[in-house]
């Protein structure tokens, strides 16, 4: 009678403890943080947003997510802090957020921090990043890295890859744009800064346009300004190339322009088209990805027009909504899985 009611002491004692780390392993995944610091929610399309694709995903895995905007970011005796707003997410076109009261959060207990604020890169921004520095230090993980943001400008690093480049300058000096611009034909004009296609010029040297082109982009000789041969290969579409921890999302892209303006973004008409890489697309990706993931850019998105790298996008990379819906892909949950495996 006694070894019965000892085993039965024994069978409960193992079902409690069982039953103890249960409950203690589900509350360790509900308390998972990450914040995502964006301009706020209520100005995006969910339908194409790559943001809330992540946060759905960060929702799906049991984190508990903080909406954070750069107005709520600061520090304070080297520490940095924000004030931030749980948010529970439904992945519908209205009504799908809900934000909870402001919260003091110290961003270094956060276990992730997403920057994803739109351009333009200002001097604010910077000085966000300088923010999410702090974080970092304090043992928060941020993607991208704050100081990989700062060092990789959109526009100016793919000069660190001349090999599958267009001929270009870069420049303030409107005399030395204007030498290139003969030399080159057709070019793309655009500034340092922008995105979306934003103030981007079409042009050549017969232009009579051109010195006020010049003149505009470069806001009279004091701002930084790209000359870039044109690509007439942007009739296919200036292709999206979606790069995770180094290495390329299979599919692409690609955003054709419409018949009435030369550039394919989205936000100025283009059309979106899923595309398999090509072979060049692939050894594009296989020269750039590596830098990225050696600088701490876990997310990036790369522009290729024809057999050219145009541009490096690491600030807030788009397109992630689109190719999902197209190829039934989970480019969210491939971002997780490949930094939950190595910083959990």
């Amino acid at each position: 009678m006694i070894l019965v009611l000892l085993i039965e002491l024994i069978s409960l004692g193992i079902q409690f403890i069982t039953a103890y780390n249960t409950l203690l392993f589900n509350f360790t995944i509900v308390m998972k943080t990450c914040a995502f610091v964006m301009d706020h929610i209520r100005s995006i399309n969910p339908k194409k947003d790559s943001t809330f694709a992540m946060m759905l995903e960060a929702q799906k895995r049991k984190y508990k997510i903080f909406h954070i905007t750069e107005h709520d970011l600061f520090c304070q005796q080297g520490e940095a802090f924000a004030y931030g707003q749980t948010v529970q997410l439904i992945d519908q076109t209205e009504n799908f957020f809900q934000l909870a009261p402001k919260e003091l959060i110290n961003l270094g207990k956060v276990n992730y921090i997403f920057m994803r604020k739109d351009p333009p890169f200002d001097m604010e921004y910077i000085m966000d990043t300088y923010v999410l520095d702090l974080a970092q230090k304090q043992g928060a993980y941020v993607i991208n890295k704050p100081q990989a943001l700062r060092d990789a400008n959109e526009k100016f690093f793919t000069e660190m890859f001349p090999q599958v480049t267009p001929d270009n300058i870069i420049s303030r000096n409107s005399e030395h744009l204007r030498n290139t611009i003969e030399e080159l034909g057709e070019v793309i004009v655009k500034p340092m800064d922008g995105m979306g296609g934003h103030s981007i010029f079409k042009t050549s040297s017969q232009d009579k346009n051109l010195n006020v082109i010049l003149e505009t982009v470069t806001q009279n000789n004091t701002k930084m300004t790209m000359v870039q041969r044109y690509i007439p290969e942007i009739t296919n579409g200036d292709k999206r190339i979606l790069i995770i921890d180094g290495n390329p999302v299979p599919f692409a892209l690609a955003r054709i322009p419409s018949a009435r303006d030369f550039r394919g973004n989205l936000a100025k008409g283009g059309t979106g088209k899923g595309v398999k890489l090509s072979a060049r697309d692939i050894e594009i990706a296989a020269i750039v990805g590596p830098k990225l993931k050696q600088m701490g850019i876990h997310f990036a998105g790369i522009d290729v027009i024809g057999n050219f790298l145009t541009e490096v996008n690491v600030t807030s990379p788009t397109c992630i909504r689109e190719l999902d819906t197209e190829f039934g892909l989970n480019i969210a949950g491939q971002i997780f899985d490949s930094f939950e495996k190595a910083y959990i």
